[in-house]
């Protein structure tokens, strides 16, 4: 009987795919132009928000959404969609996690073109 419910937590566990690492946090762009918060935003999806701008003259606003329902997609993967407030277009979103380390990418045809950006989180 052990055994048999060590199987079924064993197949419940591996089954309906793989879970994403903790994206949750603050992040901090590669240029240093801005923060946001990733944060839970309906079930197991991630938004992200704009906390902090260096310029806030510029076309982002603090309290912008960036990032959409992004859910994950495999171990440290998320997919959604991302905003960008340069050119005022959503584009269909990814997001990967590496450590303390964050890369986004807004993708048009159907993920064939990518824009990345690198992000670090900040405690």
């Amino acid at each position: 009987m052990k055994a048999l419910i060590a199987s079924a937590a064993l197949v419940a566990a591996s089954g309906a795919g793989a879970l994403a690492g903790d994206a949750k946090g603050d992040w901090l762009r590669e240029n240093g132009a801005s923060k946001v918060r990733i944060a839970p935003c309906g079930g197991d999806a991630l938004c992200g928000s704009i906390i902090w701008l260096k310029d806030a003259g510029g076309p982002a606003k603090i309290g912008q959404q960036v990032f959409f329902a992004m859910k994950p997609h495999g171990d440290d993967d998320w997919t959604g969609s991302a905003f960008n407030p340069e050119d005022g277009k959503t584009y269909s979103g990814k997001m990967t996690l590496s450590g303390d380390h964050l890369t986004t990418a807004g993708c048009v045809f159907g993920g064939l073109i990518c824009k990345s950006v690198s992000w670090t989180r900040t405690r």
